[in-house]
């Protein structure tokens, strides 16, 4: 399943891959361990981490394929819930290799993959950055569906060699079959299934347009998902899927139409989801580094901060960058620092004592803008940052709540 938004959401069913560009409250970064859970490994570098609701279903599937085997091999007894454990866990490992596939492709464009996280519905592989041509993301969405087709042949070339109602016989046509239901699932054509990353894809080949892509892929998953809210009740009830209708408990009812719901609340907010972060890309380039700046004036390390601020009222600035004597700057003036004084304290206050040290990682160039200034702060997260013009001169503060605030803003903005 694909998601072209922020990442950080649930989403239905193996294959996601989630690229996604912003900052998180307060600072444009994504913090080392990005808290996803039980970390499993790091295969191709790429940590993958369980979800704690992974365990909710390995413990629901464990339920009822057991209660499935009881029914074709009583004999089993209550081992029979160890087979059903083993099966969800191999489940998973299905999963992993389909967003795998996203994830090899992925690295292979060059296209850094923040992490993998198995879930409550599969899992999904989230990708820092978008594909540059709209047949690479084609394919990038395409091979995780084409793995779990290649997984359900595997498992059936298995079943060749086992007997049939035996326990490997039972697991191998299990797998197959979930397999098979991945793989379908997650052609389905809308946002945020691998099948809309597909079709937004084609739409964008055709048009020259992402955003076209986006915006077709989008709503044809908000479709999707009003389908799944209704149809998927019916057609149980209907016995489409091969079942007795007339077996069927309030319970069963009850948690038919509960599924149906929770799948089209995810597919209904990762479609949404698709569509405010492409508006926020389409409007990425307009964030710069030079028109957020605050003006900012130098002073020495010993100036009262009284005096500090009425020079930078005199000048119209914002800001205050601490310098020494040779006018080298040395440290930024916090404004959350500033606020913190007490008025009647100031003049008695220097700037040294409420400035940061300015490290290397602080020092921006005024002429940065869109994704390259987004991942220049994240590289080096701080709340202000010392924007300097080509020739080392400065040009003033950039206050990481400035850029959340532009970002908040190109949300709100209609693409064009």
């Amino acid at each position: 399943m694909d998601e072209s938004g922020d990442s950080g959401r649930p989403q239905p069913g193996a294959g996601g891959t989630t690229p996604g560009t912003g900052p998180g409250k307060g600072e444009p970064q994504r913090p080392e361990d990005p808290g996803g859970g039980l970390l499993m490994g790091r295969p191709f570098g790429v940590p993958v981490y369980v979800a704690p609701s992974w365990f909710l279903v390995a413990a629901l599937i464990t339920w009822v394929f057991g209660g499935q085997l009881d029914r074709v091999l009583p004999e089993l007894g209550a081992a029979r819930y160890l087979v059903s454990l083993f099966f969800a866990i191999a489940f998973y490992a299905s999963v992993l290799v389909h967003e795998l596939a996203h994830t090899v492709v992925a690295l292979r464009y060059k296209l850094p993959v923040r992490r993998i996280q198995l879930q409550f519905f599969g899992g999904v592989s989230e990708i820092e950055k978008e594909s540059e041509t709209p047949g690479r993301e084609f394919l990038l969405a395409f091979v995780g569906p084409l793995l779990s087709l290649v997984l359900a042949g595997v498992f059936y070339i298995g079943m060749m060699f086992v007997a049939p109602g035996t326990v490997p016989g039972v697991l191998l046509a299990g797998l197959m079959i979930s397999n098979l239901l991945v793989a379908a699932f997650n052609l389905l054509p809308g946002l945020p299934l691998d099948g809309g990353r597909m079709l937004r894809a084609v739409v964008w080949k055709i048009t020259g347009r992402p955003m076209s892509g986006t915006v077709a892929a989008a709503w044809v998953g908000r479709a999707l998902a009003v389908i799944t809210l209704v149809g998927l009740p019916l057609l149980t009830h209907t016995g489409t899927f091969g079942n007795d209708p007339g077996e069927l408990s309030g319970m069963d009812t009850i948690t038919d139409a509960l599924l149906a719901a929770i799948l089209a609340a995810i597919i209904w907010t990762g479609a949404g989801n698709s569509l405010r972060m492409a508006r926020l890309r389409e409007h990425l380039p307009e964030l710069r580094a030079r028109t957020l700046t605050r003006r900012a004036v130098p002073v020495e390390s010993a100036t009262p901060l009284s005096e500090a601020l009425r020079r930078a009222n005199e000048a119209g600035a914002r800001a205050l960058v601490v310098v020494d004597g040779h006018g080298e700057p040395k440290g930024i003036v916090r404004e959350t620092a500033i606020v913190a004084v007490p008025e009647h304290r100031r003049p008695w206050v220097a700037v040294s004592g409420l400035a940061q040290d300015l490290t290397e990682g602080m020092k921006v160039s005024a002429e940065l803008a869109g994704e390259a200034l987004l991942d220049r702060l994240k590289a080096s997260p701080a709340t202000e940052y010392l924007v300097l013009e080509e020739t080392g001169e400065i040009y003033g503060v950039l206050s990481t709540a400035d850029v959340e605030r532009a970002f908040v803003a190109a949300l709100a903005r209609p693409a064009a």
